[in-house]
């Protein structure tokens, strides 16, 4: 059997916590509960057992001895969220960009993918998708 996580958390450090926190659940997510709401963190739910862990830069650099990317010249990752529809996708990366985000390139179509992004207010680099899984797999 391939090795799977039982949850998944990634981190990601932020200039403020609560205005992150504001941005994240002005888009929809939700917080979760099990972990600390405070200056430090916060965890949002991203997806069944996945979170997101946006910590302050202050203390996330206390928790690793390597220097942090800068986003504004640096990309370390992309993080790819899968939703239902075009709309969706459309929709929470408006929202996004109402809430203080950035556009991440225009809205893109690949058959059975449609594919639109945007940068979180630390930089972060968001991919907002659609997968026709059918069409992908006939």
């Amino acid at each position: 059997m391939a090795l799977t996580s039982a949850f998944t958390s990634f981190n990601l450090p932020v200039k403020s916590v609560e205005q992150s926190k504001a941005f994240f659940t002005g888009l929809g997510f939700e917080l979760n509960p099990q972990f600390p709401d405070n200056e430090n963190s916060v965890a949002i739910v991203i997806g069944d057992n996945l979170q997101v862990m946006l910590i302050n830069q202050a203390f996330f650099n206390t928790l690793t001895e390597k220097q942090s990317v800068d986003t504004s010249k640096y990309a370390q990752m992309t993080i790819a969220l899968a939703f239902e529809s075009r709309e969706k996708v459309d929709e929470i990366v408006n929202a996004a960009v109402s809430l203080g985000g950035k556009l991440h390139a225009e809205p893109e179509y690949h058959g059975s993918m449609y594919h639109w992004g945007f940068v979180d207010l630390d930089g972060h680099l968001w991919a907002i998708n659609c997968m026709n899984m059918d069409a992908a797999q006939g």
